[in-house]
Protein backbone atom coordinates (compact mmCIF):
# COMPACT_ATOMS: atom_id res chain seq x y z
CA UNK A 1 0.00 0.00 0.00
CA UNK A 2 1.31 3.23 -1.13
CA UNK A 3 2.05 5.69 1.90
CA UNK A 4 -0.76 8.96 2.35
CA UNK A 5 0.98 12.28 1.22
CA UNK A 6 2.26 13.89 4.98
CA UNK A 7 0.81 16.81 5.61
CA UNK A 8 2.60 18.56 7.95
CA UNK A 9 5.07 19.25 5.20
CA UNK A 10 4.81 17.93 2.03
CA UNK A 11 8.02 15.68 1.27
CA UNK A 12 9.89 16.98 -1.02
CA UNK A 13 9.37 15.98 -4.75
CA UNK A 14 11.15 18.98 -6.84
CA UNK A 15 12.41 17.90 -10.83
CA UNK A 16 10.09 16.78 -12.99
CA UNK A 17 10.18 13.19 -13.70
CA UNK A 18 12.04 13.66 -17.10
CA UNK A 19 14.79 15.18 -15.39
CA UNK A 20 15.55 12.57 -12.38
CA UNK A 21 15.37 9.95 -15.05
CA UNK A 22 18.10 12.10 -16.89
CA UNK A 23 19.94 12.61 -13.75
CA UNK A 24 19.71 8.72 -13.16
CA UNK A 25 21.00 7.51 -16.38
CA UNK A 26 23.91 5.23 -16.32
CA UNK A 27 27.42 5.23 -18.15
CA UNK A 28 28.83 1.95 -18.83
CA UNK A 29 32.41 3.30 -17.96
CA UNK A 30 34.84 1.23 -15.76
CA UNK A 31 35.61 3.26 -12.60
CA UNK A 32 38.38 4.50 -11.25
CA UNK A 33 40.81 3.21 -8.80
CA UNK A 34 39.27 5.26 -6.27
CA UNK A 35 36.09 3.29 -6.54
CA UNK A 36 34.25 5.30 -3.05
CA UNK A 37 34.98 8.72 -4.31
CA UNK A 38 33.45 7.48 -7.64
CA UNK A 39 30.41 6.10 -6.33
CA UNK A 40 30.63 9.29 -3.92
CA UNK A 41 30.08 11.83 -7.16
CA UNK A 42 27.87 9.33 -8.87
CA UNK A 43 25.55 9.88 -5.79
CA UNK A 44 25.67 13.14 -6.09
CA UNK A 45 25.07 13.77 -9.79
CA UNK A 46 21.88 11.37 -9.10
CA UNK A 47 20.55 14.25 -7.33
CA UNK A 48 22.14 16.47 -4.60
CA UNK A 49 19.47 14.79 -1.93
CA UNK A 50 16.81 12.46 -1.31
CA UNK A 51 14.44 15.38 -1.81
CA UNK A 52 15.11 15.98 -4.45
CA UNK A 53 14.59 12.32 -5.78
CA UNK A 54 11.72 10.92 -7.17
CA UNK A 55 11.17 8.01 -5.03
CA UNK A 56 9.22 5.14 -6.14
CA UNK A 57 6.54 4.59 -3.78
CA UNK A 58 6.66 1.03 -4.69
CA UNK A 59 9.60 0.10 -2.81
CA UNK A 60 7.19 1.39 0.43
CA UNK A 61 4.78 -0.68 2.26
CA UNK A 62 2.40 0.90 4.58
CA UNK A 63 2.30 -1.52 8.08
CA UNK A 64 0.33 1.00 10.30
CA UNK A 65 -3.36 1.86 9.92
CA UNK A 66 -2.34 5.83 10.54
CA UNK A 67 -0.70 7.36 7.35
CA UNK A 68 0.12 10.85 8.66
CA UNK A 69 2.46 12.06 10.81
CA UNK A 70 1.46 13.94 14.04
CA UNK A 71 1.79 17.50 14.86
CA UNK A 72 3.65 16.81 17.44
CA UNK A 73 6.21 15.06 16.07
CA UNK A 74 9.92 15.55 16.97
CA UNK A 75 11.96 12.79 15.29
CA UNK A 76 11.66 9.62 12.58
CA UNK A 77 13.28 6.58 13.31
CA UNK A 78 14.94 4.49 10.59
CA UNK A 79 14.86 0.89 12.47
CA UNK A 80 17.86 -0.54 10.84
CA UNK A 81 17.61 -4.91 10.45
CA UNK A 82 18.55 -6.79 7.53
CA UNK A 83 20.38 -3.50 6.00
CA UNK A 84 23.09 -2.32 8.04
CA UNK A 85 24.79 0.42 6.32
CA UNK A 86 23.85 4.10 5.51
CA UNK A 87 24.57 4.98 1.78
CA UNK A 88 23.02 2.83 -0.49
CA UNK A 89 20.33 2.03 1.52
CA UNK A 90 16.35 2.83 0.46
CA UNK A 91 15.17 2.30 3.76
CA UNK A 92 17.28 4.95 5.47
CA UNK A 93 16.94 7.36 2.54
CA UNK A 94 12.83 7.61 2.71
CA UNK A 95 13.55 8.14 6.81
CA UNK A 96 15.89 11.35 5.63
CA UNK A 97 12.85 11.86 3.24
CA UNK A 98 10.21 11.64 5.65
CA UNK A 99 12.25 13.55 8.32
CA UNK A 100 13.38 16.50 5.99
CA UNK A 101 9.73 16.74 4.59
CA UNK A 102 8.53 17.52 8.57
CA UNK A 103 11.76 19.36 9.55
CA UNK A 104 12.48 16.82 12.51
CA UNK A 105 15.73 14.88 14.05
CA UNK A 106 16.65 11.57 11.87
CA UNK A 107 17.56 8.68 14.19
CA UNK A 108 19.31 5.14 13.63
CA UNK A 109 18.21 2.59 15.93
CA UNK A 110 19.45 -1.25 16.05
CA UNK A 111 18.40 -3.50 18.58
CA UNK A 112 20.58 -5.92 19.41
CA UNK A 113 19.38 -9.81 20.44
CA UNK A 114 21.02 -11.49 22.69
CA UNK A 115 20.82 -14.97 20.44
CA UNK A 116 19.44 -15.52 16.44
CA UNK A 117 18.95 -18.91 15.62
CA UNK A 118 22.73 -20.50 15.32
CA UNK A 119 24.33 -17.00 14.74
CA UNK A 120 27.59 -17.64 16.86
CA UNK A 121 30.83 -14.97 18.10
CA UNK A 122 31.80 -15.25 14.37
CA UNK A 123 28.95 -13.83 13.21
CA UNK A 124 28.19 -11.00 15.73
CA UNK A 125 31.78 -10.17 15.21
CA UNK A 126 30.97 -8.84 11.93
CA UNK A 127 27.68 -7.26 12.60
CA UNK A 128 28.88 -5.27 15.36
CA UNK A 129 32.30 -3.99 13.35
CA UNK A 130 30.08 -2.87 11.03
CA UNK A 131 27.48 -1.60 12.68
CA UNK A 132 30.57 0.95 14.46
CA UNK A 133 31.11 1.99 11.34
CA UNK A 134 27.88 3.06 10.92
CA UNK A 135 27.81 4.78 13.98
CA UNK A 136 30.42 6.74 13.05
CA UNK A 137 29.14 7.96 9.69
CA UNK A 138 26.02 8.62 11.02
CA UNK A 139 27.32 10.78 13.51
CA UNK A 140 29.23 12.49 10.92
CA UNK A 141 25.51 13.22 9.10
CA UNK A 142 24.17 14.51 12.51
CA UNK A 143 22.01 11.31 12.17
CA UNK A 144 21.90 9.99 16.08
CA UNK A 145 22.79 6.14 16.20
CA UNK A 146 21.24 3.99 18.69
CA UNK A 147 22.21 0.75 19.87
CA UNK A 148 19.49 -0.50 21.60
CA UNK A 149 20.25 -4.02 23.59
CA UNK A 150 17.64 -7.03 23.29
CA UNK A 151 14.25 -7.87 21.59
CA UNK A 152 12.85 -4.85 19.40
CA UNK A 153 9.36 -4.86 21.05
CA UNK A 154 10.56 -4.53 24.08
CA UNK A 155 12.90 -1.84 23.56
CA UNK A 156 11.82 -0.05 20.56
CA UNK A 157 8.44 1.50 21.94
CA UNK A 158 10.19 3.05 24.70
CA UNK A 159 12.46 4.60 22.59
CA UNK A 160 9.94 6.10 20.33
CA UNK A 161 8.19 7.81 23.17
CA UNK A 162 10.63 9.01 25.03
CA UNK A 163 11.63 10.72 21.97
CA UNK A 164 8.43 11.64 20.71
CA UNK A 165 9.33 9.97 17.44
CA UNK A 166 5.87 10.47 14.52
CA UNK A 167 6.96 7.62 12.36
CA UNK A 168 9.30 4.13 11.86
CA UNK A 169 10.97 3.06 8.60
CA UNK A 170 12.10 -0.32 8.80
CA UNK A 171 13.60 -2.48 6.14
CA UNK A 172 12.72 -5.66 4.87
CA UNK A 173 13.64 -9.75 4.98
CA UNK A 174 11.09 -12.48 4.38
CA UNK A 175 12.28 -14.64 6.98
CA UNK A 176 9.89 -15.27 9.65
CA UNK A 177 12.15 -14.37 12.83
CA UNK A 178 12.46 -10.75 11.39
CA UNK A 179 8.90 -10.85 10.02
CA UNK A 180 7.37 -11.41 13.71
CA UNK A 181 9.39 -8.60 14.88
CA UNK A 182 8.16 -6.21 12.70
CA UNK A 183 4.75 -7.82 13.41
CA UNK A 184 5.80 -7.97 17.22
CA UNK A 185 6.40 -4.05 17.07
CA UNK A 186 3.43 -2.79 15.12
CA UNK A 187 1.26 -4.07 17.75
CA UNK A 188 3.29 -2.26 20.41
CA UNK A 189 3.16 0.97 18.66
CA UNK A 190 0.35 3.89 19.35
CA UNK A 191 -2.74 4.66 16.84
CA UNK A 192 -0.60 8.08 16.28
CA UNK A 193 2.43 6.25 14.78
CA UNK A 194 2.83 5.49 11.33
CA UNK A 195 5.32 2.47 10.48
CA UNK A 196 6.16 1.88 6.96
CA UNK A 197 8.57 -1.04 5.65
CA UNK A 198 10.81 -0.46 2.58
CA UNK A 199 12.34 -3.53 0.93
CA UNK A 200 16.43 -2.06 0.70
CA UNK A 201 17.79 -5.43 0.00
CA UNK A 202 16.09 -6.10 -3.18
CA UNK A 203 16.58 -4.19 -6.36
CA UNK A 204 12.97 -5.04 -7.22
CA UNK A 205 11.05 -4.88 -3.88
CA UNK A 206 10.16 -8.42 -3.37
CA UNK A 207 6.00 -7.96 -3.26
CA UNK A 208 6.33 -6.02 -6.51
CA UNK A 209 9.05 -8.89 -8.76
CA UNK A 210 5.70 -11.49 -7.94
CA UNK A 211 2.24 -11.65 -6.12
CA UNK A 212 2.76 -15.28 -5.72
CA UNK A 213 5.64 -18.31 -5.23
CA UNK A 214 7.15 -18.83 -7.87
CA UNK A 215 8.25 -22.51 -9.43
CA UNK A 216 11.64 -21.49 -10.44
CA UNK A 217 14.08 -19.06 -12.02
CA UNK A 218 12.67 -18.91 -15.55
CA UNK A 219 9.31 -18.16 -13.88
CA UNK A 220 10.23 -15.24 -12.48
CA UNK A 221 13.42 -14.15 -14.36
CA UNK A 222 11.04 -12.09 -17.14
CA UNK A 223 8.89 -10.97 -14.24
CA UNK A 224 12.38 -9.06 -12.90
CA UNK A 225 13.69 -8.03 -16.26
CA UNK A 226 10.81 -6.00 -17.05
CA UNK A 227 11.29 -3.66 -14.00
CA UNK A 228 14.79 -3.03 -13.62
CA UNK A 229 14.59 0.08 -15.91
CA UNK A 230 12.06 1.18 -12.73
CA UNK A 231 14.42 0.03 -9.92
CA UNK A 232 18.20 -0.12 -11.28
CA UNK A 233 19.01 3.48 -10.76
CA UNK A 234 21.48 5.28 -9.08
CA UNK A 235 21.43 5.95 -5.34
CA UNK A 236 21.07 9.68 -4.28
CA UNK A 237 22.93 10.69 -1.10
CA UNK A 238 22.46 10.20 2.09
CA UNK A 239 23.06 13.92 3.26
CA UNK A 240 24.18 15.93 6.60
CA UNK A 241 21.05 16.27 8.29
CA UNK A 242 19.79 19.98 8.44
CA UNK A 243 17.68 19.43 11.62
CA UNK A 244 19.93 17.95 14.39
CA UNK A 245 19.27 15.55 17.29
CA UNK A 246 20.01 16.05 20.44
CA UNK A 247 23.65 14.91 21.72
CA UNK A 248 23.23 11.39 23.05
CA UNK A 249 25.73 9.08 24.92
CA UNK A 250 28.14 7.17 22.08
CA UNK A 251 27.18 3.00 22.36
CA UNK A 252 29.01 0.80 25.01
CA UNK A 253 30.31 -1.48 22.75
CA UNK A 254 31.56 -3.28 25.41
CA UNK A 255 27.85 -3.78 27.16
CA UNK A 256 26.72 -4.62 23.75
CA UNK A 257 29.46 -7.48 23.66
CA UNK A 258 28.75 -8.44 27.21
CA UNK A 259 25.12 -9.05 26.48
CA UNK A 260 25.52 -11.86 23.84
CA UNK A 261 24.15 -15.15 24.44
CA UNK A 262 26.29 -17.28 21.57
CA UNK A 263 28.77 -19.62 20.52
CA UNK A 264 32.00 -18.32 21.48
CA UNK A 265 34.25 -21.35 19.72
CA UNK A 266 33.72 -20.21 15.84
CA UNK A 267 36.31 -17.47 15.79
CA UNK A 268 36.22 -15.03 13.23
CA UNK A 269 37.42 -15.32 9.88
CA UNK A 270 41.05 -13.39 8.42
CA UNK A 271 40.01 -12.81 4.78
CA UNK A 272 36.74 -10.59 5.11
CA UNK A 273 37.15 -7.24 6.75
CA UNK A 274 33.30 -5.88 8.37
CA UNK A 275 32.23 -2.40 7.23
CA UNK A 276 30.77 -0.75 4.20
CA UNK A 277 34.28 0.47 3.20
CA UNK A 278 36.15 -3.06 2.89
CA UNK A 279 33.09 -4.96 0.78
CA UNK A 280 33.20 -2.13 -1.53
CA UNK A 281 37.06 -2.39 -2.04
CA UNK A 282 35.92 -6.12 -2.13
CA UNK A 283 33.89 -4.91 -5.00
CA UNK A 284 36.34 -3.33 -6.78
CA UNK A 285 38.98 -5.95 -6.43
CA UNK A 286 36.20 -8.58 -8.33
CA UNK A 287 35.72 -6.08 -11.22
CA UNK A 288 39.33 -5.51 -11.42
CA UNK A 289 40.79 -9.45 -11.10
CA UNK A 290 38.29 -12.03 -11.11
CA UNK A 291 34.91 -10.83 -12.93
CA UNK A 292 36.97 -11.68 -16.20
CA UNK A 293 36.95 -15.46 -15.47
CA UNK A 294 33.89 -15.60 -13.56
CA UNK A 295 31.51 -16.66 -16.66
CA UNK A 296 34.01 -19.67 -17.63
CA UNK A 297 35.37 -20.34 -13.82
CA UNK A 298 32.85 -19.80 -11.19
CA UNK A 299 32.13 -23.28 -11.30
CA UNK A 300 35.48 -24.34 -10.18
CA UNK A 301 36.67 -24.91 -6.66
CA UNK A 302 39.95 -24.44 -7.58
CA UNK A 303 40.02 -21.26 -8.79
CA UNK A 304 39.91 -17.80 -7.45
CA UNK A 305 37.01 -16.28 -9.55
CA UNK A 306 33.80 -15.58 -6.96
CA UNK A 307 32.86 -12.38 -6.23
CA UNK A 308 33.29 -13.41 -2.39
CA UNK A 309 30.64 -10.53 -1.47
CA UNK A 310 28.48 -12.38 0.16
CA UNK A 311 29.20 -11.92 4.00
CA UNK A 312 29.09 -8.25 2.96
CA UNK A 313 25.67 -8.56 1.03
CA UNK A 314 23.91 -10.66 3.80
CA UNK A 315 24.33 -8.26 6.73
CA UNK A 316 23.30 -5.60 4.32
CA UNK A 317 26.72 -3.36 4.45
CA UNK A 318 27.01 -3.08 0.87
CA UNK A 319 23.93 -2.99 -1.44
CA UNK A 320 23.18 -5.75 -4.20
CA UNK A 321 22.29 -2.67 -6.39
CA UNK A 322 25.45 -1.00 -6.25
CA UNK A 323 27.20 -3.96 -6.74
CA UNK A 324 25.26 -4.52 -10.01
CA UNK A 325 25.26 -0.80 -10.84
CA UNK A 326 29.38 -1.36 -10.33
CA UNK A 327 29.82 -4.20 -12.58
CA UNK A 328 27.97 -3.43 -15.01
CA UNK A 329 30.21 -1.11 -16.21
CA UNK A 330 32.00 -3.83 -17.44
CA UNK A 331 30.18 -4.90 -19.72
CA UNK A 332 31.86 -4.07 -23.03
CA UNK A 333 34.53 -5.64 -21.31
CA UNK A 334 33.52 -8.99 -20.02
CA UNK A 335 30.13 -9.21 -21.55
CA UNK A 336 29.42 -13.14 -20.70
CA UNK A 337 30.57 -12.56 -17.32
CA UNK A 338 28.37 -9.55 -16.42
CA UNK A 339 25.46 -11.44 -17.85
CA UNK A 340 26.60 -14.50 -15.50
CA UNK A 341 26.96 -12.24 -12.49
CA UNK A 342 23.35 -10.78 -12.91
CA UNK A 343 21.76 -13.90 -13.68
CA UNK A 344 23.31 -14.52 -9.81
CA UNK A 345 22.73 -11.85 -8.19
CA UNK A 346 19.68 -10.42 -8.96
CA UNK A 347 17.44 -13.47 -10.81
CA UNK A 348 18.72 -16.44 -8.24
CA UNK A 349 18.80 -13.65 -4.77
CA UNK A 350 15.65 -12.61 -5.30
CA UNK A 351 13.64 -16.09 -6.54
CA UNK A 352 15.35 -16.74 -3.03
CA UNK A 353 14.00 -14.10 -1.00
CA UNK A 354 10.05 -14.65 -3.38
CA UNK A 355 10.48 -18.52 -1.92
CA UNK A 356 10.81 -17.50 1.99
CA UNK A 357 8.42 -14.55 1.61
CA UNK A 358 5.47 -16.60 0.06
CA UNK A 359 6.25 -19.94 1.65
CA UNK A 360 6.34 -20.21 5.59
CA UNK A 361 7.83 -23.61 5.33
CA UNK A 362 11.58 -22.55 3.60
CA UNK A 363 13.17 -24.64 5.97
CA UNK A 364 11.12 -27.46 6.14
CA UNK A 365 10.54 -31.18 3.43
CA UNK A 366 7.14 -29.98 3.70
CA UNK A 367 7.91 -26.74 2.29
CA UNK A 368 8.73 -29.00 -0.79
CA UNK A 369 7.00 -29.53 -3.81
CA UNK A 370 4.54 -32.41 -4.10
CA UNK A 371 6.69 -34.33 -6.18
CA UNK A 372 10.01 -34.39 -4.24
CA UNK A 373 8.11 -35.26 -1.20
CA UNK A 374 6.48 -38.11 -2.77
CA UNK A 375 9.38 -39.37 -4.32
CA UNK A 376 11.69 -38.47 -0.86
CA UNK A 377 8.81 -40.82 0.84
CA UNK A 378 9.01 -43.54 -1.07
CA UNK A 379 12.79 -43.80 -0.44
CA UNK A 380 13.16 -42.87 3.14
CA UNK A 381 13.56 -46.21 4.14
CA UNK A 382 15.99 -47.21 1.37
CA UNK A 383 19.64 -48.10 2.78
CA UNK A 384 22.05 -46.01 3.00
CA UNK A 385 25.94 -47.51 2.15
CA UNK A 386 27.19 -44.70 5.08
CA UNK A 387 25.39 -42.99 7.85
CA UNK A 388 26.95 -40.51 10.00
CA UNK A 389 25.65 -37.98 13.07
CA UNK A 390 25.43 -35.01 12.92
CA UNK A 391 29.01 -34.89 14.90
CA UNK A 392 31.01 -36.53 12.56
CA UNK A 393 29.15 -34.51 9.90
CA UNK A 394 30.60 -30.99 11.89
CA UNK A 395 34.11 -32.75 12.41
CA UNK A 396 34.55 -33.84 8.28
CA UNK A 397 34.81 -37.33 9.41
CA UNK A 398 33.50 -39.10 6.87
CA UNK A 399 34.95 -41.30 3.78
CA UNK A 400 34.72 -38.61 1.46
CA UNK A 401 37.81 -36.81 1.60
CA UNK A 402 36.49 -34.16 -0.96
CA UNK A 403 32.93 -33.58 1.38
CA UNK A 404 35.61 -33.75 4.13
CA UNK A 405 37.88 -30.67 2.69
CA UNK A 406 34.46 -28.81 1.70
CA UNK A 407 33.72 -29.05 5.17
CA UNK A 408 37.03 -27.79 6.84
CA UNK A 409 37.24 -24.80 4.18
CA UNK A 410 33.73 -24.34 5.84
CA UNK A 411 34.48 -24.23 9.40
CA UNK A 412 37.90 -22.27 8.58
CA UNK A 413 36.81 -19.58 6.08
CA UNK A 414 33.34 -19.06 7.25
CA UNK A 415 32.62 -19.99 2.70
CA UNK A 416 32.22 -22.88 1.20
CA UNK A 417 32.63 -22.71 -2.73
CA UNK A 418 29.18 -22.30 -3.84
CA UNK A 419 29.27 -25.54 -6.31
CA UNK A 420 30.69 -27.49 -3.23
CA UNK A 421 27.77 -26.04 -1.15
CA UNK A 422 25.35 -28.24 -3.63
CA UNK A 423 27.51 -31.47 -3.49
CA UNK A 424 28.01 -30.63 -0.01
CA UNK A 425 24.17 -30.87 0.97
CA UNK A 426 23.43 -33.82 -1.26
CA UNK A 427 25.92 -35.84 0.16
CA UNK A 428 24.16 -35.35 3.42
CA UNK A 429 20.92 -36.73 2.17
CA UNK A 430 22.58 -39.34 1.05
CA UNK A 431 24.36 -40.22 4.65
CA UNK A 432 21.42 -39.47 6.95
CA UNK A 433 18.64 -41.54 8.30
CA UNK A 434 16.13 -39.55 6.39
CA UNK A 435 15.87 -36.33 4.59
CA UNK A 436 13.84 -34.30 7.42
CA UNK A 437 17.69 -35.02 9.32
CA UNK A 438 19.73 -34.44 6.04
CA UNK A 439 18.16 -31.27 5.96
CA UNK A 440 18.39 -29.89 9.66
CA UNK A 441 21.78 -30.88 9.92
CA UNK A 442 22.45 -29.07 6.37
CA UNK A 443 21.39 -26.23 7.84
CA UNK A 444 22.61 -26.63 11.08
CA UNK A 445 26.28 -26.36 9.50
CA UNK A 446 25.56 -23.74 7.15
CA UNK A 447 23.70 -21.27 9.69
CA UNK A 448 26.64 -22.04 12.05
CA UNK A 449 29.63 -21.32 10.16
CA UNK A 450 28.68 -19.83 7.23
CA UNK A 451 29.16 -15.84 6.97
CA UNK A 452 26.22 -15.73 5.30
CA UNK A 453 23.92 -18.42 7.25
CA UNK A 454 20.39 -17.46 7.97
CA UNK A 455 19.71 -16.04 4.69
CA UNK A 456 17.30 -17.02 1.78
CA UNK A 457 19.74 -17.88 -0.34
CA UNK A 458 21.13 -20.27 2.20
CA UNK A 459 17.64 -22.10 2.83
CA UNK A 460 16.53 -22.10 -0.93
CA UNK A 461 20.51 -23.98 -1.65
CA UNK A 462 20.09 -26.41 1.35
CA UNK A 463 16.18 -26.97 -0.16
CA UNK A 464 17.57 -27.03 -3.84
CA UNK A 465 19.87 -29.79 -2.94
CA UNK A 466 18.04 -31.87 -1.02
CA UNK A 467 14.41 -31.50 -1.58
CA UNK A 468 14.30 -30.41 -5.45
CA UNK A 469 13.24 -26.75 -4.90
CA UNK A 470 13.44 -24.85 -8.23
CA UNK A 471 14.60 -28.06 -9.97
CA UNK A 472 12.66 -31.27 -11.98
CA UNK A 473 12.19 -34.28 -10.89
CA UNK A 474 15.16 -36.15 -12.58
CA UNK A 475 15.82 -40.32 -13.03
CA UNK A 476 14.83 -42.23 -10.09
CA UNK A 477 17.36 -43.78 -8.03
CA UNK A 478 17.83 -44.87 -4.20
CA UNK A 479 18.02 -42.82 -1.59
CA UNK A 480 17.49 -39.42 -3.66
CA UNK A 481 13.90 -41.08 -5.40
CA UNK A 482 13.94 -38.69 -7.97
CA UNK A 483 16.11 -35.54 -6.42
CA UNK A 484 18.90 -34.20 -8.45
CA UNK A 485 22.27 -36.84 -7.96
CA UNK A 486 25.81 -35.66 -7.75
CA UNK A 487 29.05 -37.97 -6.90
CA UNK A 488 32.42 -37.85 -6.38
CA UNK A 489 33.32 -38.84 -10.06
CA UNK A 490 31.35 -36.06 -11.53
CA UNK A 491 33.43 -33.64 -9.64
CA UNK A 492 36.25 -34.85 -10.83
CA UNK A 493 35.19 -34.13 -14.70
CA UNK A 494 34.31 -30.88 -13.42
CA UNK A 495 37.55 -29.75 -11.56
CA UNK A 496 40.57 -30.67 -9.70
CA UNK A 497 39.99 -32.59 -6.89
CA UNK A 498 43.05 -33.68 -5.32
CA UNK A 499 44.37 -29.80 -5.67
CA UNK A 500 40.95 -28.93 -3.60
CA UNK A 501 41.56 -31.25 -1.36
CA UNK A 502 45.37 -30.45 -0.89
CA UNK A 503 44.48 -27.21 0.04
CA UNK A 504 42.03 -28.30 2.70
CA UNK A 505 43.33 -30.96 4.39
CA UNK A 506 41.37 -32.45 7.42
CA UNK A 507 43.30 -34.29 10.14
CA UNK A 508 42.75 -37.21 10.37
CA UNK A 509 40.51 -39.00 13.77
CA UNK A 510 43.33 -39.88 16.72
Amino acid sequence: MSPKPIKRKQVGETGTAHKIQKSQSFKETEPSSNILKDIEEARVKCAQSVSEFKFSEKRIRLISSSKDISKSCKGIVYWMSRDQRVQDNWALLYAQKVALGVCCPLYVCFCLVPKFLNATIRHYQFVLKGLQEVEKECESLNIGFHLLLGEAYQVLPNFIKKNHIGAVVVDFSPLRTPLKWVDDVKKTLSSETVFWQVDAHNIVPCWEASEKLEYGARTIRRKIHDKLSTYLTEFPPVICHPHPCLKSQPVDWKAAQNSLQVDQSVKEVKWATPGAKEGLKMLFDFCKVRLKNFSDSRNDPTKNSLSNLSPWIHFGQISVQRCILTVKQFKNKYSKSVDAYIEEAIVRRELADNFCFFNSKYDQVEGAYDWAKTSLKLHAKDKREYIYTKEQFEKGQTHDSLWNAAQFQMVCEGKMHGFLRMYWAKKILEWSRSPEEALEIAIYLNDKYELDGRDPNGYVGCMWSICGIHDQGWAERPVFGKIRYMNYQGCKRKFDVDAFIRKYPVKEKA
